[in-house]
């Protein structure tokens, strides 16, 4: 199955008892299809297939884990340096008036891919949500998915 879905459907059709899409993009190649930007010692860095805003970024951790406490504090200790990272290239680059950043666990959490703990930095602006968020349940974005990829990739081998 490739990483890049055809249409939001598809995603949410996908077989959730299939493999892991986090430990799939790990196996792949670094380029668009699989979204990956930076490669760390315990963690990588992705861009969400489906952003809630531009500049939408993930750190995963390379140990297919759902529980937090599992991970070493090396583990932890590079996951929040990429954070930090993470948040200092898409200011550099969005210019966003302030972030999201957490992660969900658990179906209750509201965990997407559950199976895999992942944190989400989100860039945020004043007025970023609005009717067509709430009432026709679709995000507009103003850059293409694969737009995004090469400023984010670009920006964080320079930072």
């Amino acid at each position: 199955m490739d990483h890049i879905y055809s249409d939001r459907n598809e995603y949410f059709q996908r077989d959730k008892n299939g493999p892991c899409a986090f430990c799939d993009a790990q196996e792949k190649p670094d380029d668009f299809r699989n979204l990956i930007v930076h490669r760390g010692e315990y963690n990588f860095v992705i861009l969400n297939l489906y952003p809630y805003t531009s500049g939408h970024i993930m750190v995963v951790p390379y140990t297919h884990t759902n529980k937090l406490e599992k991970l070493s504090s090396d583990q932890l200790t590079e996951m929040m340096h990429l954070i930090q990272k993470g948040i200092r290239v898409l200011t550099g680059l969005y210019c966003p008036q302030g972030f999201n950043v957490g992660l969900n666990l658990g179906d209750a959490g509201g965990a997407g891919i559950k199976e895999h703990l992942h944190w989400h930095i989100i860039p945020r602006w004043v007025g970023d949500a609005n009717f067509i968020t709430v009432i026709g349940r679709t995000r507009v974005l103003p850059e293409s998915l694969e737009e995004s990829y090469k400023k984010i990739l670009e920006a964080w081998k320079m930072d």
